[in-house]
């Protein structure tokens, strides 16, 4: 429900009597630990993917930092990431023991990395790939996956944006060794704070399963049902479960992930169709191919060069319409300027200043769609040099 000072919000999540009574019985359950709610989303969340095996996690980072421990990055390893990313990316590459080596977009029609750029920055250091589908639009798989195997790489993919989104028919995450995913909530998913992890990997499952829990062999659940008596621990590991409270959640919106999704797909439609090409903006990924599924996680459109996007954006918070930008490069933040021998990224920074995200969500109204298309184009003209 929007509420409070915005009349059109960047996002919005929906509650309902099936979503309190979902949260409301799990909390009667007695059970709010990992346990049989958290086990039926894993499986569901399998099956939405196709995939062998979904591992459940307390937010998508977790999922990232596991999924490049399980695939054995570490010091003195390079791990290649695009830089118009969340930063989350790149420090969980540095939790590792990793360095974080930035590549370029492919230009302002596709926000994701570029395959000639991926290419370009492997050195005999390079061990992985980590492959984000920006605002849910696939990035080039086929290209990618084989860099990564003329070279040996592992590919985790980033899929924080794409649940339900799909590359030539197969779902995003299914396509590296480890495919991750965010349910926060402003996500097409959205429980508050969780992730998963999916792979076909027994192998990686295994670990996985061994680095969310402490390295312990067995889990509280177990031992509480009587399966087990006691416990090893093998690994080091961490605590990044999910809770039960937030997996109950889960398993309402993954029911209605598919027509959230086509409710985003058509919004966005709509932005497009109304703003690319006026005033000078434009919307990237302006000719998905039919086979490449979104899941319209975000609405970006790139202001004309020279327009302030600060007064735009002001001009669009006095109108209480709420707008972000998806993402300030990782390699400009000073966190990362102690990393040495920076690759140029032209075409990132070319963008930088231009990016601006516009509210999405599926509960938008046509007036509130009108409202933001409107006063978008009035702030970006009335903004112009």
């Amino acid at each position: 429900m929007t509420e409070g000072r915005w009349q059109v919000p960047l996002s919005d999540v929906a509650t309902d009597d099936e979503l309190v009574r979902a949260a409301a019985d799990t909390v009667k359950s007695g059970w709010w630990s990992m346990g049989p709610r958290v086990a039926e989303f894993e499986e569901k969340f399998a099956e939405l993917c196709g995939s062998s095996h979904a591992l459940a996690v307390a937010n998508g980072t977790a999922a990232l930092h596991l999924a490049l421990l399980a695939v054995e990055c570490g010091p003195g390893d390079e791990v290649l990431v695009p830089s118009l990313n969340f930063v989350a990316a790149a420090n969980t590459i540095v939790h590792t023991g990793a360095t974080p080596v930035f590549v370029d977009i492919c230009g302002d029609d596709d926000l994701n990395m570029d395959p000639a750029d991926v290419e370009a920055a492997v050195t005999p250091a390079t061990k992985a790939i980590v492959v984000l589908h920006y605002g849910g639009y696939a990035a080039d798989l086929d290209a990618l996956m084989g860099i990564a195997e003329k070279h040996s790489l592992v590919v985790v993919e980033d899929a924080a944006h794409a649940p339900g989104g799909t590359y030539n028919g197969r779902k995003c995450g299914t396509f590296g060794a480890i495919g991750c995913f965010s349910f926060f909530s402003n996500k097409n998913l959205p429980v508050g704070e969780g992730g998963m992890m999916v792979t076909d990997d027994d192998e990686l499952r295994e670990r996985l399963r061994l680095l969310r829990s402490h390295g312990m062999t067995t889990l509280t659940w177990d031992r509480h049902r009587g399966h087990a008596h006691s416990y090893d621990v093998v690994t080091h590991g961490f605590n990044y479960r999910l809770d039960e409270i937030r997996a109950a959640l889960g398993l309402v919106q993954l029911n209605r992930l598919p027509k959230e999704n086509e409710r985003r797909a058509e919004i966005s439609a709509r932005y497009r169709k109304e703003l690319h090409g006026t005033a000078g903006i434009t919307m990237p990924f302006p000719d998905p191919e039919a086979q490449h599924l979104s899941s319209h996680h975000l609405a970006v459109v790139l202001m004309p060069a020279g327009v302030d996007r600060f007064a735009v954006r002001t001009a669009l918070e006095e109108r209480r319409i709420q707008t972000s930008v998806h993402y300030p490069p990782i390699h400009q933040f000073s966190a990362y300027d102690e990393l040495g021998g920076r690759r140029p990224l032209l075409r990132t920074d070319a963008v930088a200043d231009r990016v601006l995200t516009l509210p999405l969500y599926a509960g938008m109204s046509e007036d509130q769609i009108e409202t933001v298309v409107g006063e978008l184009v009035s702030a970006v003209e009335s903004a112009s040099p």
